[in-house]
């Protein structure tokens, strides 16, 4: 075994985090909690692992689930193509493997969702598979430890890491290891200020021995976040509120919010054409109700929001009526779960 690999395992079985998905023999489990973690903090992610583990305890009570079951217990996650690819993949696994995440990594590489870092995590961790993998924690603590000037997320530093990671891999303890360099780079090998003093391997750490260690890793430059202004109603009739469906595909595909358009300068006034232009829908504009701002990961939005008065709408598969109180259990963004909060009681 090599060194780091040496240090860093005899560091994790004194060290390592305890976490809710740790310890499982199931591979659903893995599976389930690898998907969670993609670009999202682990604090985060342990409250919904725990909700999600008791309604859908097993690929098949998911492969059966409704999408919207499987949306509103995933809401506030994020990046919601993730719970609409676990469900797709889980209902292939009902149907071609039984109901058995499969152990052939070939196989895993077919499963939606399930790219090459996952597929690392999942063979490793659940099957024990000599498999490495990359994320964002493994990928600072090779930067530094290999004192790594190419730009970490460009294709050339990627094809470099995982190199590195694969090079450096113990057979037979590729579980441990993967998640090991997990751990180090959550709690040691931070973004900022790595408290390199507590590091197992800060001995064979290049980056640390030429004192450049907090200006890894390099990353490309990100181009300027544009900033789009929308117009959102609220109609309501009866106690029911006018919502539309977001296509299956895109961004927060699946989820429901009101009818809402890009505008420019004039909200209010440009309200009533979009609305006719995108939904067939005429509605006569009974004041604002707020504004709601929102920083999503490519850009940035400012959502007016008027109430309306129903006028006529012509047969659309992606709006309909709901109860006002029936909207709790509907998914919906983050955006349109505030705008809730701005409806009349």
């Amino acid at each position: 075994m090599n060194k780091i690999a040496d240090r860093l395992l005899s560091w994790y079985h004194q060290h390592a985090r305890i976490l809710p998905w740790r310890g499982y023999s199931d591979p659903y489990v893995v599976w389930v909690s690898e998907i969670m973690l993609q670009q999202t903090r682990v604090e985060t992610v342990i409250p919904y692992f725990h909700r999600w583990m008791e309604r859908f305890p097993t690929i098949n009570d998911l492969a059966a689930a409704s999408e919207d079951d499987v949306l509103i217990l995933w809401e506030g996650l994020g990046y919601y193509s993730r719970a609409r690819n676990l469900q797709k993949a889980a209902r292939i696994i009902e149907d071609k493997y039984n109901g058995q995440l499969p152990r052939n990594l070939d196989a895993l590489r077919q499963l939606p969702g399930v790219g090459r870092y996952t597929v690392g995590a999942i063979a490793s961790i659940a099957f024990g598979m000599s498999e490495a993998t990359l994320d964002g924690n493994i990928r600072r603590v090779f930067t530094r430890v290999f004192n790594i000037h190419v730009p970490a997320d460009s294709p050339s530093g990627e094809k470099l890491l995982w190199n590195l990671v694969t090079e450096n891999l113990p057979e037979g303890k590729a579980g441990d290891y993967n998640q090991a360099l997990m751990d180090l780079g959550a709690i040691i090998c931070l973004p900022k200020n790595p408290i390199c003093l507590k590091c197992p391997i800060a001995r064979l750490c290049k980056s640390l021995k030429l004192g450049v260690q907090d200006q890894l890793p390099i990353l490309k430059p990100r181009k300027k976040i544009p900033h789009y202004i929308f117009a959102a109603v609220v109609v309501m009739k009866k106690g029911r509120v006018l919502i539309t469906k977001r296509p299956a595909n895109g961004l927060l595909g699946g989820t429901w919010e009101f009818p809402n358009g890009r505008v420019s300068k004039n909200p209010a006034a440009e309200m009533s054409k979009m609305l006719r232009s995108s939904y067939h829908l005429k509605v006569r504009e009974r004041g604002a109700l707020g504004i709601v701002n929102h920083a999503y990961s490519h850009f940035k939005v400012t959502i007016h929001v008027y109430q309306g008065e129903f006028i006529s709408m012509s047969k659309n598969r992606n709006l309909k009526w709901v109860k006002y109180p029936d909207l709790e259990g509907i998914p919906m963004g983050k955006v349109n779960r505030q705008i809730t909060q701005l409806l009349p009681k």
